[in-house]
């Protein structure tokens, strides 16, 4: 139970209106932080110019008919799967059965993406005035990479491809092509309280949260239905660690941004002691409408964080 992660509880309710109920995106690497309701990661895409390719540029008649055919091929196998266990279901016991239960859910689930993927491959794609981004080789530089990609997150979400989507700021053990930066950024993260190193550190991550701003300031100024996008669009950036010299989860630091909530406020809690994040959680899901007062060790919604009045 709840081994989902966040986005995709969000996508299996609240994303089936788009071509893509989610989008798992990375820096570096295919590793990501989304998981299935089985506990199976979500590979991540992590190259710009193939997300730009997957969403903008339509395919051909011969491979749309294509992508059509094997969604009708896979909603013919769920038939079969579900009337096979369909007569397995009156062997089992109790305990089995709610097994077999859940597991029909989730085929059925399928089934349902299934006729959206069918659908959605006879409709043409969003047409966007911008060219294909070209990908960064180096792999240090993956704050230019954040740069692409948050060009590309904001095209998605312009043009109601998604509504749902997670982005893994991975880091490089190269050093990251910033001036006064001469040292690997993993080795940088391991600084031991070493004040050069801190320093360094400081410029990397300085960058970071630069490029995070120049993304929700893009959001600010891409107006829709009267509104920015930035106000109809919660941004959530938060790290693994509280400290990652020594590998602590204690003191995680959260950003939020955008929606319907009140900002310009910090709110601090017991540093030693963490404050259950999934409390977060529970105050994001609320605000899209789901009627839920619980997600995994949650103990309500978070304190201090509250909605705008008007």
């Amino acid at each position: 139970k709840n081994t989902i992660s966040l986005d995709q509880y969000f996508a299996k309710y609240l994303g089936t209106e788009t071509r893509y109920p989610s989008l798992v995106l990375s820096s570096n690497g295919s590793e990501s932080p989304c998981y299935t309701e089985s506990g199976a990661m979500i590979p991540a895409e992590n190259s710009p110019a193939r997300l730009f390719r997957q969403l903008f540029v339509n395919d051909s008649p011969a491979d749309r008919k294509l992508q059509a055919a094997r969604a009708r091929q896979g909603r013919s196998i769920m038939d079969l799967i579900v009337d096979d266990t369909r007569s397995l279901s009156k062997t089992l016991g109790k305990g089995d059965q709610t097994k077999l239960n859940t597991y029909l859910e989730s085929v059925r689930d399928l089934e349902v993406r299934l006729a959206e993927s069918e659908a959605w491959a006879e409709r043409p794609k969003p047409k966007v005035d911008v060219p294909m981004p070209k990908d960064i080789g180096n792999s240090a530089d993956f704050i230019g990479r954040e740069r692409l990609m948050c060009d590309m997150i904001k095209l998605a979400l312009q043009t109601d491809s998604t509504r749902f989507i997670t982005y893994h700021l991975g880091g490089s053990g190269g050093v990251v092509p910033i001036e006064g930066v001469s040292e690997g950024y993993h080795n940088l993260s391991h600084h031991g309280l070493d004040e050069t190193k801190l320093e360094q550190l400081g410029l990397v991550e300085k960058e970071i949260i630069v490029a995070w701003g120049t993304f929700l300031q893009a959001l600010i100024e891409t107006e829709e239905r009267g509104q920015s996008l930035l106000d109809q669009t919660t941004v959530f950036l938060t790290s693994n660690l509280g400290n990652a010299s020594n590998h602590s989860n204690k003191n995680m630091p959260v950003l939020l941004a955008g929606g319907r909530f009140e900002h310009g406020q910090h709110l601090g809690f017991d540093q030693k002691n963490n404050y259950p994040l999934p409390n977060l959680y529970v105050s994001l899901l609320q605000q899209f409408g789901m009627p839920v007062d619980s997600f995994m060790s949650s103990t309500g919604t978070m304190t201090g964080l509250n909605w705008k009045t008007n």
